[in-house]
């Protein structure tokens, strides 16, 4: 069992509280400042953008990002206090006098899965909320590459609603947002009961707003019946510019307690949830994942022996561990966007493995 000194352990976690928001502040105001680059950039051709709103749209923004940092912020200011507590000979001293490597790696690991607690169900509910303005705010200054709701080719736009026993498949070549309607071009509206095909509608223009379907120029194709045409057909609908609009959201504009709620509308009504499943999975991960990033600093910083040298090493080899973290995350992600793994295996998968091999690391470095 290990037991833990109070004054250590508070000493310990206050080193390791200051490193890590110094780390996280600076490398905040450098992505902070690359972003307020970038949106100058992109709206060099919108005259009447100031640029004390891209610097606001850059600090909505701000939030998300620090959230992607999280791990790396942790993983240097852990770096960075056991170095200099290695250095001072602070360490050096503590375990002469009994003190293992687990115990006064248990308060930087206490204090840190509470961080990554705080962040999930506190900090991102207040991250996401900003960020959706940020997206907003690209939208009506007109910056942003590609509109949610805006297709022109390939597939179009997909949509089924059903009512009882009753389905409507809505397919659109081409879809453009008008305010609070949905402008639909080149349209085919499929009717279903039971799962079994009853008649279709092909339309070349249309309107979802209001609660209603306003097609023109409108053919109705019934099996066993000539087909008939008829200039205008309003048909009831339950969707809305809000719901359709959600299915296209980004996940990083949903809060953690918004996600379960809306990733099961979404598959009850016939969407695909496997990018917000993915992200909901990566915020439970997130404290584990912190835990981690703690033993991979431990691993490259806690040398006794400073005459050994190779400092700058071993430093690197932080790094470039970090790094190959990183790569390792992004491909897991995308097996998991591509369903080629499931998506609680791919969320997880960075953070165990990674735990893992900083406890394996550690036990053959300290212990073996």
């Amino acid at each position: 069992m290990i037991r833990l000194s109070p004054i250590l352990s508070l000493y310990i976690g206050r080193q390791f509280l200051t490193a890590f928001l110094a780390t996280l502040a600076v490398v905040s105001g450098i992505v902070l400042m690359f972003d307020v680059i970038e949106l100058v950039r992109r709206s060099s051709g919108k005259g009447s953008v100031g640029f004390f709103t891209l610097l606001e749209m850059a600090l909505y923004k701000l939030p998300q990002m620090v959230q992607t940092l999280l791990p790396f912020a942790v993983m240097i200011g852990a770096m960075v206090v056991f170095w200099r507590l290695t250095r001072t000979r602070e360490l050096v001293v503590t375990r002469a006098a009994g003190v293992s490597v687990w115990q006064f790696l248990a308060p930087v690991m206490i204090l840190v899965f509470s961080i990554g607690i705080l962040m999930v169900v506190a900090f991102n509910p207040l991250a996401s909320s900003l960020f959706a303005r940020y997206e907003r705010m690209q939208d009506e200054i007109q910056i942003r590459s590609s509109n949610p709701l805006s297709f022109s080719s390939g597939f179009g736009l997909w949509l089924r609603e059903t009512s009882g026993n009753r389905q409507m498949i809505i397919h659109a070549n081409q879809v453009r947002q008008d305010g609070r309607s949905l402008i639909l071009g080149n349209i085919s509206i499929f009717h279903l009961e039971d799962n079994r095909f009853t008649f279709r509608h092909d339309a070349e223009r249309g309107r979802i707003a209001d609660q209603r379907i306003d097609l023109e120029k409108v053919w109705e194709i019934v099996p066993g019946r000539p087909s008939e045409a008829r200039p205008h057909i309003t048909l009831p609908t339950t969707l809305t510019i809000s719901k359709i609009q959600d299915n296209f959201s980004s996940p990083e504009t949903m809060s953690f307690w918004e996600l379960p709620g809306f990733i099961r509308f979404t598959e009850e009504s016939g969407f695909s949830a496997q990018k917000h499943r993915m992200y909901f999975q990566s915020l439970l991960a997130s404290p584990v994942l912190l835990c981690a990033m703690v033993l991979v600093a431990a691993v490259f910083s806690l040398r006794p022996n400073l005459r050994m040298g190779g400092v700058m090493i071993r430093l690197g080899g932080g790094v470039a561990a970090g790094f190959l973290f990183f790569f390792f995350s992004k491909v897991a992600f995308a097996l998991g966007l591509s369903a080629t793994l499931p998506p609680t295996l791919a969320a997880w998968s960075p953070a165990m493995v990674t735990l893992l091999a900083g406890l394996s690391t550690l036990f053959h470095l300290e212990d073996g």
